[in-house]
């Protein structure tokens, strides 16, 4: 009797490494961008170019008459940063940016653990008035917050004279620091909504069980904030710090609003009202836009840490 053999496995061919076919990468994803980034790059890059184009040229008083600007190069650039105006006005923008932007983040902070706190009723008017405080417009809220610090009929100097404070006829935008407080309470009042909504629903997605646990194992309110609520919403706070740097480096409406009412110019200006009166005040358009490059630079300086580190956070 003969045995019955198994079935031979079939050996697969070895192929030609010569022959073997690599798949390409699907060209239909790449194609669906390409209207994207040309509109990004003709919106984006064209205005960029433009700009650097024009901080090359010189503007003055004959150009005015329609005689072409003449190419200096980068003599615009080498002008401006031998200016001891520039460097004194560029740290200022840099204080005055990092000042705002981290009392900005604190209440904010502050604000959303308030609206987790409290009841519906007294969460759902908070954001009510926060909502009506984002929404307002800047030419509108600047011209209540100017009359509240105005210096003969402004109702901060009655109510600080009122309880026993000399502050009758107090001009607050006379002095550089006294001007800067407005300038904050301003900019952070008209901040602090974004940064409390953001991180309030940055709250909501943790969850009561973890929360609940870090309670029955003893966590006091102080440990569980920095232990638990604090490094689950760190995304969240990195973006609204890092768009919170990015505003308040370009502030303009609200200082050169308060220029207006009655402030000294040449030891308030900030690099948004620098450049306004470099180009439109002195029609100088070659040193404003070397300067506006030069804010776009500063913006990557500053915001390059914050995205190094979401990308950490991605990957």
């Amino acid at each position: 009797m003969t045995a019955l053999s198994s079935p031979a496995r079939v050996q697969p061919a070895a192929s030609d490494p010569g022959t073997v076919r690599r798949r390409r990468p699907p060209v239909a994803p790449y194609l669906l961008l390409v209207p994207a980034i040309a509109v990004l790059l003709l919106a984006l890059g064209y205005p960029l170019v433009w700009q650097f184009w024009t901080s090359t040229q010189k503007f003055g008083l004959a150009q005015q008459f329609g005689r072409p600007p003449e190419f200096v190069g980068l003599a615009n650039y080498a002008q401006l940063f031998s200016d001891p105006q520039t460097w004194a006005v560029v740290g200022r923008s840099i204080a005055f940016c990092l000042v705002n932007a981290a009392v900005t983040v604190v209440i904010g902070v502050l604000v959303a653990l308030l609206m987790q706190a409290v009841g519906t009723l007294t969460r759902l008017v908070l954001q009510v008035a926060m909502l009506l405080a984002w929404a307002m417009p800047v030419i509108a809220s600047m011209t209540v917050w100017i009359w509240l610090f105005d210096w003969r009929r402004g109702i901060v100097n009655w109510l600080l004279t009122g309880l026993g404070l000399d502050f009758t006829n107090h001009n607050w935008l006379e002095q550089p620091l006294s001007f800067y407080f407005v300038a904050t309470v301003i900019v952070v009042w008209m901040s602090v909504p974004f940064v409390a909504f953001s991180v309030y629903a940055g709250l909501t997605q943790i969850s009561d069980e973890v929360m609940e646990a870090a309670a029955l194992d003893g966590a006091s309110p102080r440990q569980r904030f920095f232990s638990i609520i604090l490094p689950m919403i760190r995304p969240v706070l990195m973006i609204v710090a890092l768009l919170q740097v990015i505003w308040d480096l370009r502030v303009f409406a609200q200082i050169k609003m308060l220029q207006d009412a009655g402030a000294p110019t040449a030891s308030t200006d900030l690099l948004g009202t620098y450049i306004y009166r470099l180009g439109v005040g002195a029609s100088d358009f070659g040193m404003a836009s070397a300067l506006s490059i030069f804010v776009l630079l500063l913006t990557v300086a500053l915001s390059f840490f914050y995205v190094v580190h979401l990308m950490k956070e991605d990957s």
